[in-house]
């Protein structure tokens, strides 16, 4: 006999799923007979929160769903901070999980793991929940998943199987694997409009947000034939290459972009919320002055945080090829003088410590060429996010947006690097990020990953001590007190060292990539100041 949940790993084969986060428990067990003959790789986190993390980074890396398996109860409670992440920044995640039998379902009766409805608990974090309560079920519910995944805006999907379905029969099960259905095409009356606004446009500007990462050729075309100053969001860094003449980076939370885009008579924004984590406004709302254009692949986006003049429910690269078929280059002079003049008053705005934080990731970039950062929430992050510029469109990406949760980098760039094996990864957290997960430095160990981990350590919770002084708060619940982060991966099993300077930091960015598993390599902020 096969049974339901041999044939799901025959059915995650057929759909591209390489690789499965997860940790077995008595729950299920049953989900993992058919692994045995399967072409598909297990890895092992140490908690279920990393293996969501894990999952999300090798999405974002990839541009590939990642799928895991998870206990009933505990598992889904552990997993549920990943999938708030995950589904805050529009990542395709497929998490399975056991539940309890048909026959106990909701009844309180005090089973293992049991919780009065898991589906309800993660409704509000994913796509869809979904209880499996058939064999049969599966082949729709899974085309259901990937159809999210493949055709729609990209989040976490979850399916529970009640323990006596995953042992259930799955003889008669048809293998019916959905082909792609494409993503959806723009309306050509509203590419018309939004090309008419463009043409009559004296002083247009794009903003590009990570739905348009890949769409980076099309997007780098419109905004070329446009002359027009382009800016990017967090998750869009590296669609226009590092100096590009019209680009204006990640820096639309500053004074003089603020006012450029105010005085724009016509903006174009491509797969972007204009939520406070993509424009970094945090206290206000971007204003637009002109006429503004959407195109996100969510309709119920499109008039969320601004309503705009025209609203293109479309597949970013999609409709960025329909606007190119529609304008022709402009006479219009382009916009390059203007935008190194913004950017000269920007960079006039930006802190000394910001600037050393720009300096470590120069550094990076130096040393290891093509690398793939991957951030937590930590202060060297937030000045990226505004200063740092990536090579290319899934280069570099952290958890201070969407979600914002802390201990993200270390799981999330061992994902990356399962999917990017070939490229270098390297890490940037904080001493107090890194708390929250440290113990995935086991997987890494196990796998023989060389991952490169910057620890930036302030002894502390020192962004939020920040934020208590400034507003003349106590600082309570800040000043934490910090182990020997050294000392301690060393007993994970990782080369670890405490550098005094940029020359010695790229030394061991070097060394770290040839050795076949984890380096910590610590900065003390207290130190880095005087570099």
């Amino acid at each position: 006999m096969t049974t339901c949940g041999e044939a799901l790993i025959g059915f995650l084969e057929q759909y591209g799923i390489d690789t499965i986060f997860g940790i077995p428990g008595v729950h299920t067990v049953e989900l993992y007979r058919g692994l045995g003959n399967s072409k598909i790789r297990h890895i092992t986190p140490r908690h279920e929160q990393g293996a969501g993390f894990m999952a999300d980074g090798y999405a974002r890396a990839s541009g590939r769903p990642a799928a895991c398996f998870i206990i009933t109860g505990p598992g889904l409670t552990n997993i549920a901070t990943a999938l708030g992440q995950a589904y805050g920044d529009s990542i395709p995640m497929l998490v399975i999980s056991s539940v309890n039998r048909r026959d106990e379902l909701a009844l309180g009766e005090g089973r293992l793991h049991e919780l009065p409805s898991q589906r309800n608990l993660m409704a509000g974090l994913t796509a869809f929940s979904h209880t499996l309560m058939r064999a049969d079920e599966l082949p729709q519910v899974l085309a259901r998943a990937f159809t999210v995944f493949r055709s729609a805006r990209p989040r976490p999907v979850h399916i529970e199987i009640p323990l006596d379905v995953i042992t259930a029969t799955a003889d008669g099960l048809r293998a019916q694997i959905l082909s792609d259905l494409g993503r959806p095409s723009p309306d050509p009356a509203r590419i018309a409009a939004a090309a008419a606004l463009l043409r009559s446009a004296n002083r247009p500007l794009v903003v590009l947000g990570g739905g348009a990462q890949d769409a980076a050729g099309e997007a780098r075309s419109l905004v070329e034939r446009l002359g027009a100053p382009t800016l990017m969001t967090v998750n869009a860094k590296g669609i226009l290459p590092p100096g590009h003449p019209l680009s204006l980076g990640s820096s639309l939370s500053q004074p003089p972009i603020r006012e450029e885009l105010a005085s724009a008579d016509v903006v174009l924004a491509v797969g972007t919320e204009l939520g406070e984590t993509d424009t970094m406004l945090f206290e206000s709302r971007p204003r637009f002055g002109g006429k503004l254009i959407r195109i996100d692949i969510d309709a119920e986006q499109l008039v969320r945080n601004a309503l705009p003049d025209v609203a293109i429910a479309s597949d970013a690269a999609l409709a960025l090829k329909a606007l190119l078929e529609e304008l022709q280059p402009t006479s219009r002079s382009p916009a390059q003088r203007r935008v190194q003049d913004l950017r000269e008053r920007v960079e006039a705005l930006y802190t000394d410590r910001q600037k050393l934080h720009r300096r470590l990731f120069s550094a990076l970039q130096q040393a290891l060429p093509d690398v793939l950062i991957v951030g937590d929430s930590t202060q060297p992050v937030y000045s990226a996010n505004l200063l740092f510029e990536a090579e290319r469109p899934r280069a570099f990406f952290n958890a201070a947006t969407g979600y914002g949760t802390l201990g993200y980098a270390l799981p999330a760039a061992l994902g990356a690097k399962l999917a990017q094996p070939a490229r270098p990864v390297a890490v940037v957290i904080g001493d107090g990020g890194i708390q929250f997960t440290i113990g995935e430095l086991a997987t890494a160990v196990e796998l023989g990953l060389p991952l490169s981990i910057l620890l930036w350590n302030n002894h502390g919770y020192n962004e939020i001590r920040e934020y208590m002084a400034d507003r003349g708060i106590p600082q309570i619940g800040v000043d934490i007190y910090t182990p020997d982060l050294l000392a301690i991966a060393r007993g994970f099993g990782c080369e670890a060292v405490r550098v005094q300077g940029i020359p010695q930091l790229q030394d061991e960015l070097r060394k770290s990539q040839a050795r076949t598993g984890p380096s910590v390599i610590e900065i003390d902020e207290a130190d880095a100041g005087r570099w």
